[in-house]
């Protein structure tokens, strides 16, 4: 094994080691470590034996799958623990993707500024972007559930529905913000020195020579990790959070709000709560996906892409509970990729039938998706993984030994 695809896949071996943990069976003591021991293992037997192209495709993809599992535990905390109907996913996700590459990317200057215009370019290092994307959602989230909250179900949907629109409506039109309808490039990606010829400063020489052999097409199993790792520390905050007396009481506030009233609960303001956690975790996704794809623009944040896409993961996975919000985002990822080779493999059937059919072809996709989820909700409308009704860590489970 070479000292590239060794160092490769040491990197994606790191990444597995964090989600395998999480997907691996609840309540047993070999969870952690074997998780972590799985993880590397894999990383590195991928790595050795799977083609370069294919190892690439599969980095890209569970990248792309870990930042919507992020998303599916941001609207997990909204509607499976306390039932905000929250069809507003992609004006948070566009929020915290903007806000971060507004802080990070550097203001253009000269001849650039004629045809990049930012609001301001603080060039500030990424974990600043990421804090400052959740803190941006948050607070959006704050104004929006003041008065959105004090609605109910469908009406809740349509409002949230509106807010999202506006917000991406506002990106588009607004050039003096973020570029309007122009794409925002630039936006730089934490660690890529490492990749390049010249190395990062803060690396000491004796530690140079180990990733010399790295070039920059190696630079997205880094990417990967640090994706990985935000999303095992999402689940572990959220995980400690809802199984605390703050997520029983979501859970009371969700099941019988009347009941958490008379109990002492202050019921409007776990709402509150509850709808601006899930919108800092959402935000926290789009600022990470905005790193990634290095140029954004309005049209990334659609509301079939990054709205209805998410609630069939949840759906798919099981509403209230976390490992199946991230269960469910890498299944349906998988069938979104999947179609893509499926509706290109259909093109020339259609071209056979009509001529117009081919251009037509990506709805291919929607509708086997939409056969998915009519699929869920008919036979499994709790998930793969349905709620805990135990969730607190202090009354023993006699189902676990």
């Amino acid at each position: 094994m070479s000292q590239v695809i060794f160092l490769k896949g040491l990197m994606l071996g790191v990444a597995l080691a964090f989600i395998l943990p999480i997907l691996l069976p609840p309540g047993r003591r070999w969870r952690v470590p074997g998780g972590i021991v799985l993880g590397l293992g894999l990383g590195l037997g991928i790595a050795a034996l799977v083609p370069s192209g294919y190892l690439s495709y599969f980095i890209g993809f569970m990248t792309m799958a870990s930042i919507y599992a992020i998303l599916s535990l941001g609207l997990n905390t909204q509607w499976g623990y306390t039932g905000h109907l929250n069809f507003g996913v992609a004006g948070f996700f566009a929020v915290g993707a903007f806000t971060s590459a507004l802080f990070t990317i550097e203001a253009p200057t000269g001849l650039a500024a004629q045809y990049t215009q930012v609001l301001f370019g603080l060039k500030m290092p990424f974990v600043v972007g990421v804090m400052a994307a959740a803190v941006v959602s948050g607070a959006v989230a704050f104004l929006v559930a003041v008065p959105v909250l004090r609605l109910r179900l469908d009406f809740l949907a349509i409002a949230t529905i509106g807010v999202a629109e506006i917000i991406r409506l506002i990106f588009q039109n607004e050039r003096w913000l973020a570029n309007g309808p122009q794409p925002l490039r630039g936006i730089p990606q934490p660690g890529r020195c490492l990749f390049e010829t010249r190395h990062c400063e803060w690396v000491p020489d004796s530690l140079a020579w180990i990733i010399e052999p790295l070039s920059t097409r190696d630079y997205t199993a880094f990417y990967l990790m640090i994706v990985a790792g935000c999303l095992a520390l999402v689940y572990v905050v959220l995980e400690r959070a809802c199984r605390s007396p703050w997520g029983r009481m979501l859970r009371a506030v969700r099941d019988e709000e009347t009941s958490a009233a008379m109990s002492g609960k202050n019921v409007p303001f776990a709402r509150v709560q509850a709808f601006v956690v899930g919108a800092v975790i959402m935000g926290i996704a789009g600022a990470l996906y905005a790193h990634y794809t290095v140029a954004i623009d309005y049209s990334h944040f659609h509301a079939l892409f990054a709205t209805f896409l998410v609630w069939i993961m949840l759906m798919l996975g099981g509403s209230g509970n976390h490992r199946g919000a991230i269960v469910g985002a890498i299944l349906v990822w998988g069938v979104w990729a999947g179609t893509a080779f499926l509706a290109n493999a259909l093109e020339p059937l259609l071209a056979a039938i009509h001529q117009d059919l081919p251009g037509r072809a990506q709805y291919i996709r929607w509708l086997l998706v939409s056969l998915l989820l009519a699929a869920v909700v008919l036979f499994r409308p709790k998930g793969l993984l349905p709620e805990e009704m135990r969730v607190s860590r202090y009354v023993p489970d006699p189902k676990r030994r």
